[in-house]
């Protein structure tokens, strides 16, 4: 069954969505595929700052995903892949949400608006790098059109995960 998806909008994140971030990634079920917790808030401080240049500079960013009531509910958003391996200087597409949202269509709707701005900021495609044992992210993949381009292993952690693909 089809059901319509939430109204949802995209901000550059400001100072105060640090704050949001940290609270709403304070959650283990929320960060089990992201080392198991959160960060100090420094990093959110740190992050959400790098975000504002990087759009303003490249057009796309981690976005704060708002409900239609104005509500900070997580990011969604894109930039280039940070590490060494992997799909290193592609764009990756990503999203993290709290846990309270899951499962109402939230990030398959950003994810979506995610996709129409980095396609007007003349992106030609992107990937989505996730944990195999990631169910409800891999879902979204599938939704957005993404296909499973490569499987590999982490360095740090040793777990297999998922290179999704899509051309814009």
């Amino acid at each position: 069954m089809n059901r319509a998806l939430p109204d949802v909008r995209l901000r550059v994140p400001t100072d105060e969505d640090a704050f949001a971030w940290h609270r709403i990634f304070d959650d283990p079920d929320v960060m089990e595929f992201h080392g198991g917790r959160s960060a100090e808030l420094s990093v959110y401080e740190e992050l959400t700052a790098r975000q504002r240049r990087h759009d303003a500079e490249h057009g796309f960013c981690l976005w704060t995903l708002l409900d239609d009531e104005g509500r900070a509910l997580g990011f969604t958003g894109a930039q280039p892949w940070p590490r060494e391996w992997g799909p290193a200087g592609e764009i990756e597409i990503g999203w993290r949400l709290a846990r309270e949202h899951w499962g109402k269509g939230y990030v398959t709707a950003a994810a979506l608006q995610t996709l129409e701005r980095v396609r007007a900021a003349g992106v030609g495609g992107v990937v989505a790098m996730v944990d195999a044992r990631n169910e409800r992210s891999i879902a979204v993949t599938r939704r957005l059109g993404m296909e499973l381009a490569e499987t590999f292993t982490t360095p740090v952690s040793q777990r297999a995960g998922h290179c999704y693909r899509l051309t814009l």
